[in-house]
């Protein structure tokens, strides 16, 4: 019975305070390409089948690292963080080496769907084969979204 508390409690923390149109007041003016409602939740499921996996990269350093390594995925970036300048190269990385990227409105989403207490600003999300599918259906959308002139 002591176990089922703290899993309540988790679950409880991973859903959004917010809703998805009050986090938008929230966005930094670089948050493009934006991901909408229903791609913001397709990003986050498959972040937790990925976190299962162990294949995440999470937070500014180990995503640049990675990125200059050549790893393919999906870059999935938080709008709300603040200052612009910890995290506003990595977009610009993700176009040198065509690596399809989008925006979520909230850091603490994105963190809870990794599956950690700390808000992350931006997560790599790399494909295997267990949850292929997802995987696919997100980067079809992601790369479908135009991208900021």
């Amino acid at each position: 019975m002591a176990r089922e508390k703290p899993e309540a409690a988790a679950e409880a923390e991973a859903t959004p305070e917010l809703s998805y149109r009050e986090q938008l007041d929230f966005l930094n003016p670089i948050a493009q390409p934006l991901a909408s409602r229903k791609l913001t939740r397709k990003l986050l499921k498959c972040i937790r089948k990925a976190t299962k996996h162990k294949q995440l990269r999470r937070g500014v350093k180990e995503v640049q690292k990675f990125i200059n390594k050549g790893e393919k995925g999906i870059a999935v970036l938080a709008g709300d963080t603040l200052p612009i300048d910890v995290y506003c190269h990595i977009p610009i990385m993700c176009e040198d080496r065509s690596l399809p990227y989008a925006y979520v409105p909230s850091k603490t989403d994105l963190g809870a769907a990794a599956g950690s207490k700390r808000p992350t600003c931006v997560i790599l999300i790399k494909p295997h084969e267990e949850y292929q599918e997802a995987y696919d259906e997100c980067l079809e959308e992601v790369s479908a979204l135009p991208l900021p002139l």
